[in-house]
């Protein structure tokens, strides 16, 4: 008997072939063979990550555009936002650190969020958006690449080492930095590709019948 490849999921860890079956809200599909998680049944995934990732381009800008940390030394204070920080790094001769901290904390979670948004905003009023499938697999390629958190702990070490050397003010942008690395943690928990990908392949069905 033949079974449809579309209720066929592969484990990503140990590659085993398994068959879909349904979950209920909230509950978590897991590998039988390693116990790595496959699937998930998130209610309203589309609705909350939309949610979320237009809360983190809101907390994206204010990470840009306010300085992120000031410096106050002999009377003589100094602050610098994200892009500044970029630049700094540049004057200071360390382009490849500079070139790093520019794509891995401006642009990609810039090219993140706005395919998030893209993708999400159609999709929440029952609309494909134009090339769905390839953002999809673009976007699941510059995951392991954003790198916000790591900028973030950086920002924290830096703070405790510089403590005892100057007076550290801590800007806007900093308060609206952890904010958004914690919306992206919570974008990624509740992103089901899976769910778009069922509503592609649905929609496809539908418009072969018609």
């Amino acid at each position: 008997m033949s079974i449809n490849p579309a209720l066929l999921v592969a484990c990503r860890e140990c590659d085993l072939l398994m068959r879909e079956i349904p979950l209920l809200p909230g509950k978590t599909a897991v590998c039988r063979c390693c116990g790595s998680t496959l699937y998930r049944n998130i209610p309203e995934s589309i609705s909350r990550t939309l949610a979320l990732a237009l809360a983190a381009l809101i907390f994206f800008v204010i990470s840009n555009v306010y300085p992120i940390l000031g410096i106050e030394v002999q009377g003589v204070h100094a602050a610098v936002n994200l892009s500044g920080a970029v630049l700094s790094l540049w004057n200071q001769g360390m382009p490849v650190i500079s070139a790093l901290v520019c794509i891995t904390t401006i642009i990609l979670p810039a090219v993140e969020i706005t395919m998030l948004i893209y993708l999400l905003l159609p999709l929440r009023f029952n609309c494909v958006p134009p090339g769905t499938a390839r953002i999809l697999r673009i976007k699941q390629c510059f995951e392991p690449w954003s790198m916000v958190e790591v900028f973030m702990l950086g920002i924290l070490v830096s703070i405790v080492k510089l403590n005892d050397l100057a007076d550290l003010i801590p800007g806007v942008a900093l308060w609206s930095f952890g904010g958004l690395t914690l919306l992206l943690a919570f974008v990624a928990s509740y992103f089901n590709h899976r769910r778009v990908w069922a509503y592609l392949d649905q929609q496809s069905v539908n418009g072969a019948a018609v």
